[in-house]
C-alpha cells in the first residue's frame, strides 16, 4: 500500500519563549498542543493519536503527558531518536492514520535547558551504564561539540572544506533570522566573525554552534478527509524515511556521511520527486557541520561538495537555489529542548503554507523538506526526512 498523501498536516505552532525558568516542562507540552490544535481548527477532544518522544517529558513520558492534557487515545508512539524524533513522528503518524490506527495524530515537543543551566554542547555525555559502549567511549569525554568537530575535521581532510566555507552556512541563518521577532541572535554576522569566534572544539567556533534554548512545538496531523474539512491550506505528507548509523564496532568507520544518505533517499523514492524538484528545506543544523554533510547526503550537491554550495550564498533566501532554515535554524534563533527536528517540520510547513515571514518566503514552495538527525555525527545516529506538498 502506498502512503503518498494518505496523512495531512494541518496544524503547526513553535512556543514563542527561549527562556521559561517560570513554566513547567509538563505546561509546555500542554501550550504548544493547544497552539497547534488552535491553528488547525480542532480541540483536544478530537485528539486520538499521540506522538511524544520518551525523554522529553518526566514520569512515565508520553503516558504522563496524555493523562496531563486529558487525551483519550486510540494509538500511542514514544519513539525517541533525540532531535529527529519529530521527522520521525511524522512518518509514524502517517502509517498509524493510513492504517486507521487514529484519525487526528497530536505530536509534541518541550524542553528547558536554558533555564536548567545544561552544559549540552561541551559536557560529556554519561549514558545509563548498562551501555555496552560507554565503557570504551565515556574516558575520552565524547561531548557533543567534540563529536561533530571530529566529523568535520574529517570532511574537511577528505575534501578540503574550510572553515570559511562552513561559516556561511552560519551567515546564511542569520540573513533569515533578522526577521525573526523571537529569534535568540537576529544580529546579521560576517564569516569573518564566524571564524573569529572563539574556538570551541577544534575547527567549530562559538558562531558554528546552535543556541541553547528552552521553549517546544507541536504539529497536527490527519487523514485528508478530515483535512480537507478545516479552513487551513492543505500540506499533505508524500514521503518519508528513516535510517540509522553507528560504529559497529569501528569496522568501516565513515565520518564524512550520515544516515541522511538513506532516509533521503527513501523519502524521496515514496514522493516521486527529485532533490532538484524540493526549492526550500529545513536542515537540521545543531552546528555548521551538520548541514554541509547533510545537504550532500540528501542530493543537493555531490559528496564533497558541500562547502563550495554553501559558500555560494546558495543557502540565503531569494539569492540561493535551496533556501534553508527560513525562521534562522537552531544556529540562530531556536533549538528547544536540545532537539531541533520540531522546529524543521514546523518551517518547513509555513514555507509550504505560504506563511513564513515575506522577506524569507521562497516563490515556489509546492514541494518542501525537512530534515533531522538525532544523536551524533561522531557516533551513532538517526536521520529522518519528511517531504511535503502544497496541494
Amino acid at each position: 500500500m502506498s502512503l503518498k498523501g494518505k496523512a495531512y498536516i494541518v496544524g503547526a505552532w513553535e512556543h514563542p519563549t527561549r527562556k521559561a525558568p517560570d513554566i513547567s516542562l509538563m505546561q509546555l507540552h500542554a501550550e504548544c498542543a493547544k497552539g497547534a490544535l488552535d491553528d488547525a481548527g480542532l480541540s483536544v477532544k478530537d485528539v486520538d493519536g499521540y506522538f511524544c518522544a520518551a525523554g522529553d517529558t518526566p514520569g512515565l513520558g508520553g503516558m504522563s503527558m496524555a493523562e496531563y492534557m486529558g487525551l483519550r487515545l486510540k494509538h500511542y508512539d514514544s519513539t525517541d531518536s533525540g532531535g529527529s524524533s519529530y521527522n520521525l513522528h511524522v512518518g509514524h503518524a502517517l502509517m498509524a492514520i493510513a492504517t486507521g490506527r487514529c484519525n487526528v495524530a497530536l505530536v509534541t515537543l518541550a524542553g528547558r535547558p536554558r533555564s536548567e543551566g545544561v552544559q549540552t554542547g561541551t559536557a560529556p555525555r554519561m549514558g545509563n551504564v548498562q551501555q555496552a559502549e560507554l565503557q570504551f567511549e565515556f574516558p575520552y569525554g565524547p561531548a557533543t561539540a567534540n563529536m561533530y568537530a571530529m566529523a568535520a575535521r574529517r570532511h574537511m581532510h577528505e575534501f578540503g572544506t574550510t572553515s570559511e566555507q562552513l561559516a556561511w552556512v552560519k551567515v546564511a541563518a542569520s540573513h533569515h533570522a533578522q526577521y525573526n521577532p523571537h529569534a535568540m541572535l537576529p544580529k546579521v554576522v560576517t564569516v569573518e566573525d564566524v571564524v573569529n569566534s572563539p574556538m570551541v572544539a577544534d575547527p567549530l567556533h562559538r558562531l558554528d554552534c546552535c543556541v541553547i534554548s528552552d521553549g517546544g512545538g507541536a504539529l497536527v496531523i490527519t487523514k485528508p478527509e478530515i483535512a480537507k474539512s478545516l479552513k487551513r491550506p492543505l500540506v499533505k505528507v508524500i514521503g518519508t524515511g528513516e535510517a540509522n548509523k553507528a560504529q559497529w564496532g569501528g569496522r568501516n568507520l565513515d565520518l564524512t556521511y550520515s544516515a541522511g544518505r538513506e532516509s533521503g533517499a527513501a523519502a524521496f523514492e515514496m514522493a516521486g520527486v527529485k532533490p532538484s524538484d524540493v526549492k526550500y528545506a529545513s536542515i537540521y543544523d545543531s552546528f555548521t557541520i551538520t548541514v554541509v554533510m547533510q545537504i550532500e547526503d540528501l542530493g543537493f550537491c555531490k559528496k564533497g561538495e558541500g562547502g563550495k554550495f554553501v559558500s555560494d550564498g546558495n543557502l540565503i533566501s531569494g539569492v540561493g537555489k535551496l533556501p534553508f532554515n527560513t525562521d534562522g535554524g537552531g544556529l540562530c534563533s531556536n533549538h528547544p529542548g536540545n532537539r531541533g527536528g520540531m522546529t524543521k517540520v514546523i518551517e518547513a510547513v509555513r514555507q509550504a503554507r505560504g506563511e513564513a515571514h515575506p522577506k524569507v518566503q521562497v516563490k515556489d514552495h509546492s514541494i518542501v523538506l525537512a530534515h533531522g538527525t538525532g544523536g551524533s555525527l561522531g557516533t551513532r545516529h538517526v536521520g529522518s526526512t519528511v517531504i511535503l506538498e502544497r496541494e
